[in-house]
């Protein structure tokens, strides 16, 4: 009898044990039929059809394709809205930068490249090359010498000047180049005054006639490998960063900071101290104020761009601070023409270059392989150099000068 109550009490205890595991089991197959559900539902939500989700707007982000399209100057980088503006025709006028009354001059803030170099006993002159120019008043007009039309040539530009050197008129009247040399019906004399023989004028309007009663109505300039004003903006950001953003380390200094490497360079061309500017460098316009020697600011007379008739400039116009966008300092070899009273300068060949542009400086060589062809600046390692947009003023510093930064 005890045995009979001991089987049976074993039987309903593994009963009991079986029930139990059933349950868990139950239990166990619905909690994963729950979670495939979920899953289901979840997988369902996200691959709702398209026109069932509300539509949002994405800002569209800038790509190289939003750039095409975009018009750049072959003579500054800068953008214009017609191509055409490519092909107007170029005038290189050359311009004194005397004591004798050249001073202030007129309309060189509206040029794209100026190249300056010593004309004679150490008196710096300027090519100054405008193209579709729109200032009522331009000069004063001074004389031309040969190494002044080798950096002019590769402009495709009307030689603009009153007379010049026996070597550089002989090389304009054998190399074909379009040639306006002092000439009454497109100049005119300003009232002498202080300015004495630096008085002969030039005007937009007049520019633009001899071009069209020559029928010189378009140029084919050659410029400089240039950066877009994106890639300028930056190549600023990165070049001036005082502190670099590393994204994998913190930091409570700011990112923003900037510091140019060099706030102002000055040129000594020679003995003469009157004709050694200086350029200080403005982070507000990211250019290069212009300053004589003396500490005074180098201002130009600006014209409205219109005809003012045949006025002096200091009559209609108002003064302006001369201010490039890309500083450049070429060391040339120099030396005493056969008169010793001229320069000699080799235009073409190669020498040591310093370029200052987004308030930094970067080292190399020019190039120009012959007259017509381009200056071309190379880094230190050999690659090409791209400058900024806007106005490029050339030095031509002799192997004797000095070049001093600060």
């Amino acid at each position: 009898m005890d045995n009979i109550e001991l089987n049976q009490e074993k039987s309903d205890l593994k009963i009991k044990k079986t029930s139990k595991s059933k349950l868990w089991l139950i239990l166990l197959s619905f909690g994963s039929l729950s979670l495939v559900v979920a899953a289901v539902l979840f997988i369902l939500t996200i691959t709702k059809p398209k026109e069932q989700l509300a539509a949002l707007d994405f800002p569209v982000l800038p790509t190289p394709k939003t750039l095409e399209g975009k018009i750049y100057s072959t003579l500054t980088g800068l953008e214009i809205s017609d191509i055409a503006e490519n092909t107007m025709p170029v005038f290189c006028v050359q311009t004194p930068n005397g004591l004798d009354g050249a001073r202030p001059q007129v309309g060189v803030n509206e040029a794209k490249v100026v190249f300056e170099a010593i004309a004679e006993a150490g008196i710096t002159r300027f090519a100054v090359i405008y193209q579709n120019p729109q200032s009522a008043i331009i000069g004063p007009v001074r004389s031309l010498r040969s190494y002044y039309l080798q950096w002019d040539s590769p402009f495709d530009c009307t030689i603009t000047h009153a007379g010049g050197a026996a070597d550089a008129l002989q090389a304009v009247q054998r190399g074909g180049y379009k040639d306006l040399t002092e000439n009454y019906t497109y100049m005119y004399r300003g009232t002498i005054g202080s300015r004495r023989w630096n008085n002969l004028f030039t005007t937009s309007n007049y520019l633009k006639k001899f071009a069209s009663d020559h029928n010189y109505n378009t140029s084919s300039p050659t410029g400089f490998l240039r950066l877009t004003p994106e890639q300028a903006n930056n190549n600023r950001i990165n070049t001036q960063a005082t502190n670099k953003l590393n994204i994998l380390s913190a930091t409570t200094k700011s990112t923003l900071e900037t510091l140019p490497s060099v706030k102002s360079v000055t040129f000594r061309f020679g003995y003469n101290n009157n004709f050694n500017p200086t350029f200080t460098y403005n982070s507000t316009t990211n250019s290069y104020d212009r300053f004589y020697n003396s500490s005074e600011a180098h201002e130009v007379y600006n014209c409205p761009g219109e005809d003012l008739g045949e006025k002096n400039p200091e009559s209609v116009c108002e003064l302006k601070q001369l201010s490039p966008t890309v500083v450049i300092a070429m060391t040339v070899q120099e030396s005493l023409a056969g008169d010793h009273y001229h320069e000699k300068i080799l235009a073409t060949g190669s020498g040591p270059v310093r370029i200052y542009q987004n308030g930094t400086v970067t080292t190399g060589t020019w190039k120009k392989e012959a007259v017509y062809d381009q200056i071309k600046f190379y880094d230190e390692s050999g690659q090409e150099i791209a400058l900024v947009p806007g106005q490029t003023w050339i030095s031509a510093i002799p192997q004797y000068g000095s070049i001093e930064e600060n």
